[in-house]
C-alpha cells in the first residue's frame, strides 16, 4: 500500500499540523511505503516573499524529521523538486469541470474572507490531484476538513479513467476523527492565518503566556461545568496527557471546583513535556543542515522514478506521446 501526504510550508508547525496530519503519518510508516512532501508550490497560492517561502521549507523538513518521520522507512521531499507534477496537473487539468472547481470549501471559504481569487487558488484541488495520483498512492491521511479534495481528485481521476482508458489508481482517505479539527485558542480550527495557533517548538514563555490567555466562560470555579468535554483547554489536554489525567481534570471541572487557571496550567505542562524529545531532536537536525538538504535530495530521485513512470503512462493513455 502506497500511502501519501503534503504539509504546506506556510509558517510555524503547530499542533493542528501535527496531531492532524503529521503523527497520523508518522505511525503510517509501519503500515506502507510513504511519500510525504513539503507543498511549497501549493504555498504560491498566499506566500509571495521567496526568503520566507525557502526559510519555512527548511523548518518544515527538520520539525517533521524532529517529530519522528524517518527517511529510511518515508519518501521524503520537495514539490517543487518534481516538474512532473506540474505537467501532470495541466494533463488531467484539462478535463476538470469548472464546476467541481467552484464547489471547493477551501476555495469558497477563502473568497469569504475576502481573499482574491487567482488561477492558483482555484486551480488548488486539481495540482492536489496530481500530488496524490502521479504517485499511484492508495491511501491519503488528510483532516476532515480535506476530504473533499480527496473526493475530487477521485472525480479527477475516474473522468480521465473513463476518457482515455485506464491509467490511474483511485485513491481513498484515511482520516481519523477524534483528532480531525484541533481546535485553536479561541475554538475555531487550529490554523496560523488566523493567530490562534499553538506552535509544535514554540518559545516556552511565549506558550504559556498565549495558553493561558485561552478565553474562558464567566463561570467560577465552584460552579459544575455539564459541558466540560467542550472546553478547548479539555479537548487540547486530551491530546497531549494521559488519558486517565485528562479524564480526571474533566471530571473536576464537569463537578465544579477546579478552576480555569489551574486547567490551563496543567494544559502547558502536559503540552510542554509530550514534544520534549523532539525539541532534543530539532536541536540536533538545526545543527546539521547538510543532513537535511540531503535527505530532501534523496526523497526527491526516489519519487521521481515512481512520479516519471505514472507521467509517461498518462501522456500515452492522452495521445501526447507514443
Amino acid at each position: 500500500m502506497r500511502i501519501l501526504s503534503g504539509i504546506q510550508p506556510s509558517g510555524a508547525l503547530h499542533i493542528g499540523n501535527y496531531f492532524g496530519m503529521m503523527k497520523p503519518a508518522v505511525e503510517l510508516q509501519a503500515r506502507g511505503e510513504c511519500y510525504y512532501f513539503i507543498a511549497d508550490y501549493h504555498s504560491m497560492t498566499s506566500l509571495t516573499d521567496p526568503a520566507e517561502r525557502r526559510r519555512n521549507v527548511r523548518d518544515v523538513a527538520i520539525d517533521f524529521l524532529a517529530c519522528g518521520l524517518d527517511p529510511k522507512k518515508s519518501v521524503f521531499f520537495r514539490q517543487s523538486d518534481l516538474p512532473e507534477v506540474t505537467e501532470l496537473t495541466w494533463i488531467i487539468g484539462s478535463l476538470t469541470p469548472m464546476g467541481l472547481l467552484e464547489r471547493a470549501h477551501s476555495y469558497k471559504d477563502k473568497l469569504a474572507k475576502g481573499v482574491a481569487p487567482g488561477f492558483g487558488l482555484f486551480a488548488y484541488p486539481v495540482l492536489m490531484a496530481a500530488d496524490i495520483l502521479i504517485y499511484d498512492s492508495n491511501l491519503v491521511p488528510v483532516g476532515k476538513d480535506q476530504k473533499q479534495h480527496i473526493e475530487m481528485t477521485r472525480d479527477i481521476a475516474i473522468k480521465f479513467n473513463q476518457t482515455y482508458g485506464e491509467t490511474f489508481v483511485i485513491p481513498e482517505p484515511a482520516i481519523k476523527e477524534e483528532v480531525a479539527t484541533v481546535p485553536g485558542t479561541d475554538g475555531e480550527k487550529m490554523s496560523k492565518s488566523y493567530g490562534n495557533a499553538i506552535e509544535i517548538f514554540g518559545e516556552e514563555k511565549a506558550m504559556r503566556k498565549r495558553i493561558m490567555s485561552i478565553v474562558m466562560d464567566s463561570r467560577t470555579p465552584q460552579e459544575p461545568k455539564p459541558d466540560a468535554d467542550k472546553n478547548v483547554v479539555v479537548r487540547l489536554l486530551k491530546l497531549v496527557a494521559p488519558p486517565e489525567v485528562a479524564a480526571g481534570l474533566e471530571a473536576r471541572l464537569r463537578a465544579g471546583g477546579l478552576g480555569y487557571g489551574d486547567l490551563k496550567k496543567a494544559f502547558f505542562e502536559h503540552y510542554w513535556s509530550y514534544f520534549a524529545a523532539a525539541r532534543t531532536r530539532r536541536a540536533e537536525l538545526v545543527a546539521n543542515p547538510d543532513f537535511v538538504e540531503q535527505v530532501l535530495r534523496d526523497g526527491a530521485a526516489r519519487a521521481r522514478a515512481v512520479a516519471g513512470q505514472v507521467l509517461v503512462r498518462a501522456r500515452r493513455a492522452a495521445g501526447l506521446q507514443d
